[in-house]
């Protein structure tokens, strides 16, 4: 809803302040401009990207008109099942979590946490490594490196659909003025025609660049800005996941290891010592 109350936002500013100043409207309405930088810039993304980036940009831009998955209480749910898991493994052993590893649907663990067993993303990146860990082949320093990389790779792959809308949106401005440059061809084919046709046909003509920068800086450009900063999001969740993990695997008891993982939140979704700690004995208790 914030996407779309800002573009109304921005359209209502540019052209209130146009009409407040004296302008019609009328001039701005020229359908066929947008088709033309519409259907140029659309065209050129599919030209610029391999077809698994333009699956996933179509993939990914619905998410923008979707509120934040990662809340607070979504890290509290997330603390709290590793706090729950690291506890059993050392109480029973890494071998007493293999059961919930292999089928995490059906884990009693799991299955108290619906947020996090819904994000495929931190379960298949929680699951692997807790896979590693039980096989005991490897040690702390090893998946740490194993885990950087990870992130790394599921960073540049979210990257490639915001590069390819900043790409477009860098190139509307270009294709507005190539849609004023075919008007103003247009107008001069029509030089004979009183003045006052002609300035309606080279304000026509203008429309297009105006139209090329409204859409790049209004409307796409800030799609990008917003994509990249879900991205940041879905990598702290995994940036939390992995410092848990690596603090156990160095001998930190649970408590502990959970306050690693909290330290590295973003405030305004991190929960505080005393809200984690509630939560935990909260759940214990069911």
């Amino acid at each position: 809803m914030l996407v779309i109350g800002g573009w109304i936002g921005v359209i209502a500013c540019i052209l209130g302040g146009f009409v407040a100043a004296g302008g019609k409207l009328g001039p701005l309405w020229h359908p066929l401009e947008l088709v033309i930088i519409g259907g140029a810039a659309f065209f050129a993304f599919l030209v610029s990207n391999s077809s698994k980036v333009i699956k996933a940009t179509f993939t990914t831009l619905p998410t923008c008109f979707k509120g934040s998955r990662y809340s607070k209480a979504m890290y509290l749910e997330l603390l709290s099942l590793l706090y729950d898991l690291l506890a059993k493994v050392r109480k029973e052993g890494l071998m007493s979590i293999e059961s919930d590893v292999e089928t995490p649907d059906q884990s009693p663990i799991f299955t108290k946490y619906p947020m996090i067993l819904e994000d495929h993303h931190a379960m298949d990146f929680l699951v692997d490594y807790l896979r590693l860990m039980v096989g005991g082949n490897l040690n702390a320093f090893e998946i740490e490196n194993l885990m950087d990389n990870e992130i790394e790779t599921h960073h540049h792959e979210g990257e490639a659909p915001i590069n390819a809308v900043t790409r477009v949106g860098d190139g509307l401005p270009a294709f507005g003025i190539i849609a004023a440059v075919l008007g103003v061809i247009k107008t001069m084919s029509s030089v004979g025609e009183p003045p006052e046709i002609l300035g309606g046909k080279i304000g026509a003509a203008l429309v297009g660049t105006f139209l090329g920068i409204l859409m790049a800086y209004g409307f796409v450009t800030p799609l990008a800005s917003l994509l990249e900063q879900k991205l940041s999001e879905q990598t702290k969740m995994l940036q939390c996941i992995k410092v848990t993990l690596l603090a156990s695997l160095n001998g930190y008891p649970p408590q502990v290891a959970v306050e690693f993982g909290r330290k590295v939140l973003y405030s305004t979704e991190r929960p505080t010592f005393t809200e984690l700690e509630e939560e935990v004995k909260q759940r214990k208790g069911k």
